[in-house]
Order: structure tokens, then sequence, then C-alpha cells
């Protein structure tokens, strides 16, 4: 299991690739790609926290539009003086899809398997009803 603790806007998101995350507001378009900065990194039983290894981790994502959050109330109210306050926030917000939280140790291992995959025949078994029993 390949993921990533990703830093966005002020918090941490756990990601994996094809997760759909909503962010806060990112200066992209829809349809451009980002990066976001990776605080952790686990690929199967390898954790990576050090900071000079975290450097070549790169996490992108695909920017699938942007939206606004639910509407926050804000009530002032101070007693015996008359005084009323009432105030609304929306938060802008991005959704994005992550792409690829890869490694630079990702794509050797992906390289290796694919000459790997490409170097074994593959034989296919197919069940006939008599196995079934």
């Amino acid at each position: 299991m390949v993921y990533a603790v990703v830093r966005a806007g002020g918090r941490q998101e756990k990601v994996e690739v094809g997760t759909v995350v909503v962010l806060d507001r990112q200066q992209a378009k829809i349809g451009d790609k980002i990066e976001l900065p990776a605080v952790l990194f686990v690929d199967g039983d390898a954790v990576t926290t050090d900071a000079d290894k975290l450097a070549k981790v790169k996490v992108t994502a695909e920017v699938l539009g942007e939206e606004r959050g639910p509407k926050i109330v804000i009530q002032k109210f101070k007693n015996k003086t008359g005084y009323k306050k009432r105030q609304g926030h929306r938060q802008d917000l991005t959704r994005v899809k992550i792409r690829s939280p890869a490694s630079s140790k990702d794509s050797e291992t992906q390289r290796w398997h694919t000459r790997r995959a490409q170097a074994l025949p593959v034989t296919v078994a197919t069940p006939t009803p008599s196995d079934w029993a």
C-alpha cells in the first residue's frame, strides 16, 4: 500500500492515487496539475519522514473544480446594551484528484516490474465444468 500525508492549506490530508480531496482554494484552473508537499510517505513497510528524502517525493493532483463550503453563521450579542451583530461566511474550496504520490524509487521499481513482466511468459488455465465440483 502506497500513500502519503500532504500539507494542504494549513491542514494535512492522507492521500492515495485516485483519492478525491477537498482543499482550501488553490490558485489553479480546472484541469491544471498542482504539486502538494509531502509530510510523510509510506511505501509498503518503508515509512519516510526525513525531510531530505521527502524532497524527492512528488505528489501531483489534478484540479477537478471549485466550490464553496457550507454557510457558517456568526452571531454576537451583548446583554442589556442592544448590541446584536450577525455575519455569515462561506469558505472557497478546490476539489482535486490525486494522480501520483511517487518517489524516485517508485519509478525505478516500476521500470523493473515492467521489464520483468515483458520477460515472463503468461499461461492461462481455463476452468472446465468438471473443475467446479
